[in-house]
């Protein structure tokens, strides 16, 4: 089957994702006629979106294009994992406003590599579907049919579908690829439909396509006599739509050549028409008309091709006619119930099966023709639904000779079953999709919640009934998951049941740059403990399963990093809220230079150490950096910065140095040891005893040992010097003359 006419297929549309990290939603409707909107709710990560479809499609060459053609610029979602680790799946539910129809659609997951999906559904009435159900069609790869965006993929890879445990596995190594796509055609109503999505390696994202065909149907509304042989077409009727679960569609109404057609519904089956109005009466039909025939036309099928000749006739009305309605105490139409007209005293009973707007007519209502006097009738009821009671009966009427005027307003009221309804909500929110079963007189029975957490059981008979919830994967009852109730003949409403949701928190910390920070420590303290975790090759941490209370988030900021913000705080109630936006950011701190030990000793010249000894060290410029004192093992160290120093030692009283008193040195990436010094202890000068002056000792030594002449040492050394340098001369003079003489001789 291909879908060649651009109306009869189509994708399908989103509002706009809102909310944030671990808590979005949207809606989405496909454009068949007809189609239930989905509510969409998600607890992915942060980087989704609701898609253009510009830049990736699948195109016409691919399984689900060749059936609805391109989605080039249709819109799709990407979604994400609650968090990038294989334990921590995000979950998608898509719950319809009512159950899908069992054909004319599909839905398409994309990108289906390095990670799986798990796809389960519910009907109607709670039960989960099988996987033979979903409908798999098959896996293929996108970036290899002809038309295909620019993307580069291999037709090998593709995903595979287990319908057992329900899972939609991507390829064997979990690598990060392109165009792995799978897609699936239910064959059963749904209700709701999940999506879990895993993490098996990377930073995944997988896209979801919607799409559906769409047929029409259509017919003429024909006018007949009595006997049915057609007199001619009948426009100004209306007719109504209604969908596969008994859903009014919509309305329309004949034409001027009595046609009509309801145009562009789900290619599925089970679809009827009603002719539920008739023009007035008046003109060409002063009584009316009624149907001449069945009323509505059921289990239309658009699967595979367009309804026509979907026809209707109608008849004069042939007084008298006697009308009325149906209807429950609250207004409520009863539908295909047998309106019984019984003429008192014997003949024939006259009857009419009510309208989905619980009307009903009855004409040929006649007055005894036989004896030419007035026939009284009476009204009954039946057919109706099981556990539907007759409240209130019509008086009867009496149909006088010659009368054509109609008998209206004989109205039946009945009292309906009493419905059950309640509410499933988490922490206040609503919890849809909650599977909700009843057991009592009448058998068990299950359904489902709506979007807004609500459930209801209609047609409850008096008695006592047991109520219990599913508990769904993810929540914990808070609050008992059963309850016994007794219904009586009034609505019991407010059976309410209330679940939690575990938590969680997580985040990201980046660097100034944006650029993702690994291996930072971030501490999760809450009502069970600390948690303690380090951030991923992201920059991403995230920790699940919370139970409900408040929690610190804390960063330890890393070596080389400041932070202006290193504690956020959140609170986890029972609606489970996801915290995965809780992000911290870190500068690089400033980097001093590391600074390196530089040091050695001060030891005597036998080896012996010599503590308190000071040791200053200098930087290129002369500048003092900072001084060092020996300890008992002759040991001296300072921490210095790269660069180039000198160190001085500073003997004490009692030493002095042997050898060198400075030591240059160079600070670089290790440390700088050998800077020893070594100190002599100094020689102090021997006592001369002084007993007085000796007149024949000759005058005292002066202060450098020689005799008090008033002459130094220096001094003496100095004339002496003279003297020699002055003899030298003139032994040189003397041997000049002499060599002199000996030549002139």
């Amino acid at each position: 089957m291909s879908a060649s006419a651009a109306t009869t297929a189509g994708w399908a549309d989103w509002d706009p994702l809102t909310g944030s990290a671990g808590a979005w939603s949207t809606t989405m409707q496909l454009p068949a006629g007809g189609f239930p909107a989905a509510s969409v709710t998600s607890d992915s990560r942060g980087g989704v979106g609701v898609i253009s479809g510009a830049s990736s499609w699948l195109s016409q060459a691919t399984p689900p294009g060749e059936d609805y053609g391109s989605s080039r610029d249709q819109q799709y979602l990407n979604l994400r994992p609650q968090a990038d680790r294989p334990t921590s799946p995000s979950t998608t539910t898509y719950t319809f406003e009512r159950p899908t129809p069992a054909a004319g659609w599909a839905f398409v997951l994309g990108d289906i590599d390095a990670d799986r999906a798990i796809v389960t559904a519910h009907a109607a009435d709670g039960r989960p579907l099988s996987g033979a159900e979903l409908g798999w069609q098959g896996g293929f790869n996108y970036c290899t049919a002809a038309g295909s965006p620019s993307c580069t993929g291999v037709p090998e890879d593709v995903p595979t579908w287990d319908p057992a445990t329900r899972t939609v596995l991507g390829n064997v190594a979990a690598n990060d690829t392109s165009g792995a796509t799978g897609w699936f055609r239910p064959t059963t109503p749904i209700k709701t439909l999940t999506i879990e999505f895993y993490q098996r390696s990377g930073f995944p994202v997988y896209q979801t396509w919607f799409a559906s065909l769409a047929r029409d149907i259509a017919g003429t509304v024909n006018f007949v006599d009595d006997a049915g042989a057609p007199q001619g077409v009948l426009p100004g009727a209306t007719l109504t739509l209604f969908g596969p679960d008994g859903a009014e569609l919509a309305t329309t109404t004949s034409d001027e050549s009595g046609q009509y057609i309801f145009p562009g519904y789900t290619a599925a089956p089970g679809y009827s028409v009603e002719l539920t109005d008739l023009p007035e009466a008046g003109g060409e039909h002063p009584f009316g008309l009624v149907t001449y025939g069945d009323r509505v036309v059921a289990e239309i099928d658009l699967t595979s091709a367009d309804a026509t000749g979907v026809d209707f006739a109608a008849r004069d009305i042939e007084p008298v006619a006697v009308s009325g309605t149906v209807l429950t105490d609250d207004g409520t139409p009863v539908p295909g119930a047998t309106v019984t007209l019984t003429p008192v005293g014997g003949g024939a009973p006259l009857t009419a099966v009510t309208s989905s707007a619980g009307q009903y007519l009855i004409d040929q209502v006649a007055w005894d023709v036989d004896n030419d006097q007035p026939q009284d009738y009476t009204f009954s009821v039946s057919e109706l639904p099981e556990g539907y009671t007759v409240s209130t009966v019509p008086d009867g009427i009496t149909v006088e000779v010659g009368q054509e005027e109609p008998s209206t307003g004989n109205d039946f009221v009945i009292q309906a079953p009493p419905l059950l309804t309640g509410t499933v909500t988490a922490g206040g929110d609503p919890v849809a999709g909650v599977v909700v079963t009843r057991t009592g007189p009448d058998g068990t029975v299950s359904t489902t919640t709506a979007a807004d957490g609500t459930y209801l059981f209609d047609e409850v008979p008096p008695g006592d009934h047991t109520v219990s919830i599913t508990v769904p994967d993810g929540y914990l009852a808070d609050g008992p998951a059963t309850q016994d109730v007794t219904v009586s003949t009034e609505d019991l409403t407010d059976v309410d049941f209330a679940l939690s949701h575990p938590g969680s928190i997580g985040g990201t910390v980046t660097d100034s740059a944006g650029e993702p920070v690994p291996g930072a420590t971030v501490t999760v303290a809450g009502p069970d403990g600390p948690v303690t975790l380090v951030t991923d090759a992201a920059g991403g941490y995230f920790v699940g399963d919370l139970p409900q209370g408040d929690y610190t988030v804390t960063l330890t900021v890393p070596d080389g990093y400041t932070a202006d913000v290193t504690e956020r705080s959140v609170a986890v109630t029972g609606a489970g809220e996801n915290w995965l936006e809780e992000d911290f950011a870190v500068t690089s701190a400033p980097v001093e230079p590391s600074e390196r030990p530089a040091g050695g000793t001060v030891t005597h010249a036998d080896g012996a150490p010599v503590p308190d000894t000071e040791v200053t060290v200098t930087d290129a410029d002369g500048g003092t950096i900072n001084t060092a004192t020996t300890d008992d093992d002759g040991a001296w160290a300072i921490n210095l910065p790269p660069g180039s120093y000198t160190a001085v030692v500073h003997p004490g009283e009692g030493y002095v140095v042997d050898g060198e008193d400075t030591i240059t040195f160079e600070v670089a990436d290790v440390e700088v040891t050998g800077l020893d010094f070594v100190l002599s202890t100094a020689q102090a000068p021997s006592p001369t005893p002084n007993p007085g002056p000796d007149p024949s000792a000759g005058p005292e030594p002066g202060p450098d040992g020689l005799a008090a002449t008033g002459a130094t040492v220096g001094s003496v050394v100095l004339v002496a010097g003279v003297l020699v340098a002055l003899g030298v001369a003139l032994v040189r003079v003397s041997r000049r003359k002499a060599a002199g003489a000996q030549r002139e001789g």
